[in-house]
């Protein structure tokens, strides 16, 4: 079972950042493309940022040349850094891992972040 637990949301002014980390359990990240998510009330979750194993990215068209996605695999850890936050980017944020062997995606628990003034 692998588990993802992921930290570093809270609330932030307009035009602040904050940076998400995503813990990964066991040796998921050889094996897994990793993105992050998001849920805004009312609204779908939607993809935010991607990192595949070799390390090539994609973005949210929203949050290109805001946001930046990497990966410590030595340490199991994913990130998210975020500047130039906007109210809009207020969501629920999602680690996720796509196994690439067995397709299966698993999911962390969410972590809240807040822009607002």
């Amino acid at each position: 079972q692998v588990q993802l637990v992921e930290s570093g949301g809270g609330l932030v002014q307009p035009g602040g950042s904050l940076r998400l980390s995503c813990q990964a359990s066991g040796r998921i990240l050889s094996i897994a493309n990793m993105a992050w998510y998001r849920q805004a009330p009312g609204k779908k979750r939607e993809l935010v940022a991607r990192i595949s194993i070799d390390g090539n990215t994609n973005y949210a068209d929203s949050v290109k040349g805001r946001f930046a996605i990497s990966r410590d695999n030595a340490k199991n850890l994913v990130y998210l850094q975020m500047n130039s936050l906007k109210p809009e980017d207020t969501a629920v944020y999602y680690c996720n891992a796509a196994n690439i062997y067995s397709n299966i995606d698993s999911w962390g628990q969410g972590t809240q972040v807040t822009v607002s003034s």
